[in-house]
């Protein structure tokens, strides 16, 4: 099969002729349909998560067609559309396992980062850790919410009751979480890059009450902010724009250092929380909820050959929505 892997720590991925992969005990083998690329991805590639597999075939926003069946799976049949998202196994035992939070299992593994994900033909996973996929929406649409959906998701429950929330960077994640949260009757403030004025205006248009440039004070103070955008530098800045006991939820794996600020921004209850990865029980969540909705996502198909253009475009900003690699 044809794969982009990467090879070494900084990229670029590679073209590569491959093996197709084989279900073992508990796998399906998937015919990828639709990969959409995540700012993750970058960190891999970067270098900046540790120890990925090398090499490596990144990608966890996957949904594909079940092609094989290895022993021992059940719930699923050949020619199922499924989704695979970034946890990808957990051990099943430990504490944090046995007590509904398996995305801080030790032992976890992740697709497209410690297993071979879909940026490829095929690809194979656990079919526990897998989603059926019901419904019309096309396979590129359905493909972001397997993280940037799932992920926003998780970050926006974290919020709590919060009528005013504030979403910091508006990429992938915060144009799906904004839906949600306009479904729910909350209140959305965007904030951007400075100067681009294409994703205020793109944020507006889903329904954001307000939009500027990261550095600005919002009109009304917030509830709770939700920050999807990896600079640290956001977090003192999202704290000085809350109400007494805010939140400021940190949605990215992977963030630049938090400068140090006075204790007065932090005073009066305000709270500072990270969002790690992802469980089963979001996915059974959000996925029906998404289709309620219904959520509609803004996507730019790419060649798989073209992944590095689509993660150059994503790196320097220049996507609104999400990149999506068609094999």
């Amino acid at each position: 099969m044809k794969a982009m892997r990467l090879e070494s720590n900084g990229g670029p991925l590679v073209c590569r002729e491959v093996d197709r992969p084989a279900p073992a005990f508990g796998q399906v083998l998937v015919k990828v349909t639709a990969c959409a690329v995540c700012r993750t991805d970058l960190h891999v590639l970067d270098g900046e998560l540790p120890n990925p597999k090398l090499p490596l075939i990144p990608g966890h926003e996957i949904v594909g067609i079940i092609e094989e069946m290895g022993e021992g799976v059940t719930g699923f049949q050949k020619g199922q559309r499924v989704g695979i998202p970034w946890l990808g196994w957990t051990c099943g035992a430990c504490d944090y396992c046995c007590s509904g939070r398996e995305n801080l299992c030790d032992a976890a593994k992740f697709t497209g980062y410690t297993l071979d994900g879909g940026y490829a033909e095929h690809t194979v996973a656990d079919a526990r850790y897998c989603f059926p996929l019901p419904g019309d929406e096309s396979d590129v649409s359905m493909a972001p919410l397997l993280c940037a959906g799932l992920i926003g998701y998780r970050s926006l429950m974290k919020t709590g009751t919060a009528r005013r929330v504030g979403l910091y960077g508006f990429g992938a994640a915060a144009h799906i979480v904004i839906q949600v949260a306009r479904h729910q009757g909350r209140e959305v403030y965007a904030f951007t890059r400075a100067g681009d004025e294409a994703a205020q205006k793109f944020a507006r248009s889903l329904g954001a009450v307000w939009a500027g440039a990261s550095d600005e004070r919002p009109p009304e103070l917030l509830d709770a902010a939700i920050i999807f955008a990896p600079v640290g530098a956001l977090v003192p800045a999202a704290l000085r724009s809350l109400v007494k006991g805010g939140t400021v939820v940190c949605g990215g794996i992977h963030m630049s250092d938090i400068p140090s600020f006075p204790y007065a921004d932090l005073w009066q209850e305000r709270s500072i929380c990270s969002v790690a990865n992802l469980t089963r029980r979001d996915g059974e969540e959000f996925l029906p909820l998404a289709g309620r909705i219904p959520v509609r996502v803004e996507t730019r198909n790419f060649p798989l050959e073209a992944a590095n253009e689509a993660l150059a475009m994503l790196r320097a900003g220049q996507l609104s929505g999400a990149a999506v690699l068609v094999p």
